[in-house]
């Protein structure tokens, strides 16, 4: 496909968005030159509109986008760039122009029902009936999970092996609760050793 630069005076906007989470990070605009630099260095450059000159995201900052993948919508004129960023992509500080929370997924639906049946003492609650009986019952489950997994690792049963990995991940959950911790806290580490990975 090839991008009509013609609608809108010869720009086009771009959407930039994390390529690991897929959280929208930032909007841009873009000229053809802008997009060939883009394509030809792996390293987003937008048109700025105030400045009327080319301007590569973290010029000064340093914080640049690092391209993983280009797609181009059904009428050829708007871009989506899958990027992986080196670190704060917003000038207010914040990670994303459109907050500073961290993308949200399944996960995190799935963490927010193990903590209301936790929260509203659902008594007919498997979640609930482990969480009371403790954080060693809890640990424990956790452990035996994590052996399950490895036992079926061992195996080719396919469907058993994501099962149990299903359980592990379940049972993780509930043993962040346990511990009054969250899995956005978790994440935040993996994504802290991630950027330092990358300076």
């Amino acid at each position: 496909m090839k991008i009509n630069f013609n609608k809108s005076e010869g720009l086009v906007p771009v959407i930039v968005q994390d390529d690991r989470t897929l959280q929208v990070l930032m909007l841009g605009y873009m000229n053809e030159e802008a997009f060939e630099k883009t394509k030809s260095e792996g390293i987003v450059t937008f048109f700025s509109r105030s400045q009327n000159r080319l301007w590569t995201k973290g010029e000064e900052s340093g914080n640049f986008l690092t391209v993983k993948n280009i797609e181009i919508d059904c009428d050829n004129d708007t871009v989506l760039i899958k990027v992986i960023p080196k670190n704060i992509v917003c000038h207010t500080g914040s990670f994303s122009c459109f907050g500073n929370k961290y993308a949200k997924g399944f996960l995190y639906e799935l963490e927010e029902k193990i903590n209301q049946r936790i929260d509203n003492k659902i008594e007919d609650s498997y979640t609930y009936s482990l969480f009371q009986r403790g954080i060693n019952k809890v640990a424990q489950k956790v452990g035996e999970e994590a052996v399950e997994l490895v036992i079926e690792a061992k195996d080719d049963d396919e469907d058993l092996f994501k099962n149990e990995a299903a359980d592990l991940l379940y049972h993780f959950l509930i043993l962040l609760k346990t511990k009054n911790f969250s899995l956005e806290e978790i994440e935040k580490i993996l994504l802290d050793r991630n950027r330092k990975a990358l300076n």
